[in-house]
């Protein structure tokens, strides 16, 4: 059923193919980012052949959700359906559906954006748990694949269930964005054979989402691509913020004001921070926001040594970090902007900014260019009064790597200042935190380090072209 056009994707359709040859009922659940590929995956690894599908209608009433899913029924199906009352008789109609289906053959159904379904006193959770738990569940050639946008409702009512549907899903898919090797196959896939620096760039303002990299045009260079989808009159990306948070979350005003707070301090903020540059309350609500901010993988989160260890919460979208730097502006920039200032200073520092992050996202792929893939690590940036450093790894093995990250248009030179500059982090380091860990240096560039007196000071490297290999790590998480 795997379509080979897929790029990567290669564990979730080895669960699929698991699922399907299992001989109880399955309940899948697939979920991620917004335009990560949920959909496509699903339809492709399946080829469509589904016995029903049905896709809910973002911000429409019960009444319409069920008129369309009578619709689809009759359509499916080949009868006309009257318009179910309610969600409890509109999943009776489905189960007399699937009783007509041949008995031999697995019966797929497909629920896509099922959030949206779930509108207020619609009772659809309730009919759903009741039509899994009183007859779904004891079909053993049913397969019921649900999938939704909107993790926070995906979380909350799915996976981690403590009603009707507590522990009943038999396959769990988190769909993550593509690393930087998928997204070279991937652009490649499209005839978009760029400079594996252009790629990098492009993962910055990007990240690997297939919708917006299927949006590139191979004619067009970088910078004409970024002009055309952000910065034109009525460019395809440029309204893209407001529909992405408006879509994932309820009252997504609250949670675009905890973005731009983080968004203005990319070394991440504690939660008092964010209650002072927000105006939000520290409440409840406020760690659920966080948490689903968490879940939808817009933010990640480590334990912040400096600070009485507390929290810090570190916005890692790159496309909500691209907006608030680039896009959020009181006056529209020019149609040629990104063409225009790719020396731009400001530009410069956020791409050293943001290769961090791409960093952060490839940690798999610095443990395979350092050798210790086997070996267990905790990641985590550091600062003190003193000293900053990009990326600590501390390993299981009592080393640490305390990781140093530079974008360079060119090999990346050390000199007598900065040489020591490097001494006296690593010496900050071990005096703060008291380690007894062997250290080593590791310089992350994109180009790698020069050799010269200085360069000696580096235990080991990582090159830009390291990041983008296919780790087995990635395949398998």
């Amino acid at each position: 059923m795997k379509d080979r056009n897929l790029i990567g994707r290669e564990y979730e359709c080895r669960r699929l193919e698991k699922s399907m040859e299992e001989t109880q009922a399955q309940l899948i659940i697939v979920y991620g980012r917004r335009r990560v590929g949920k959909t496509y995956l699903i339809e492709q690894f399946f080829d469509g052949r589904f016995d029903f599908k049905f896709t809910g209608a973002y911000n429409q009433t019960k009444e319409i959700q069920l008129r369309n899913f009578s619709i689809e029924l009759g359509l499916q199906s080949g009868k006309t359906v009257s318009v179910p009352k309610d969600w409890t008789e509109a999943f009776i109609l489905l189960r007399e559906y699937l009783t007509t289906r041949p008995e031999e053959e697995k019966k797929i159904v497909f629920f896509d954006e099922m959030p949206w379904m779930d509108t207020q006193k619609s009772g659809f959770l309730a009919a759903f748990e009741y039509f899994w738990n009183s007859w779904g569940s004891s079909r053993d050639n049913l397969v019921f694949i649900v999938c939704g946008s909107a993790n926070s409702w995906m979380v909350e009512n799915m996976d981690r269930n403590k009603g009707g549907l507590f522990n009943r899903w038999t396959c769990r898919i988190y769909l993550k964005p593509f690393s930087l090797g998928e997204t070279e196959q991937y652009l490649s896939s499209r005839g978009i054979n760029w400079s594996r620096l252009d790629i990098v760039r492009t993962y910055m303002i990007l990240g690997g989402i297939p919708y917006y990299l299927r949006l590139l045009e191979k004619e067009l260079s970088l910078g004409q691509n970024i002009d055309r989808l952000f910065f034109r009159k009525r460019a395809e990306l440029w309204d893209e913020f407001e529909m992405l948070y408006r879509t994932l979350f309820e009252n997504s005003e609250s949670y675009i004001k905890i973005a731009k707070a983080l968004c203005s301090k990319r070394k991440g903020l504690t939660w008092m921070e964010i209650i002072k540059e927000t105006g939000l309350h520290g409440n409840g609500v406020m760690s659920r926001m966080l948490s689903n901010l968490e879940d939808s993988g817009f933010i990640r989160k480590q334990v912040n040594k400096r600070q009485q260890k507390e929290t810090l919460y570190i916005m890692c979208d790159y496309y909500t970090l691209f907006y608030f730097r680039f896009l959020n502006l009181a006056s529209r920039p020019d149609e040629h902007f990104w063409s225009n200032c790719t020396e731009n200073p400001s530009i410069r520092a956020w791409e050293g900014l943001t290769f961090e992050n791409v960093c952060m996202d490839h940690v798999a792929q610095i443990k395979q260019k350092l050798g210790i893939s086997g070996v267990l690590t905790t990641e985590s940036s550091w600062a003190d009064a003193d000293a900053q450093i990009d990326l600590v790894m501390k390993r299981r093995d009592h080393f640490t790597n305390l990781c140093e990250i530079k974008f360079s248009t060119k090999e990346y030179e050390i000199d007598n200042d900065y040489e020591t500059k490097l001494m006296n982090k690593i010496s900050s380091y071990v005096t703060s935190t008291k380690t007894k860990d062997s250290i080593q240096l590791t310089m992350i560039t994109t180009f790698g380090v020069r050799r010269n007196s200085h360069s000696n000071i580096m235990t080991n490297q990582v090159t830009m072209d390291d990041l983008f290999e296919i780790t087995p790590a990635s395949i398998e998480e």
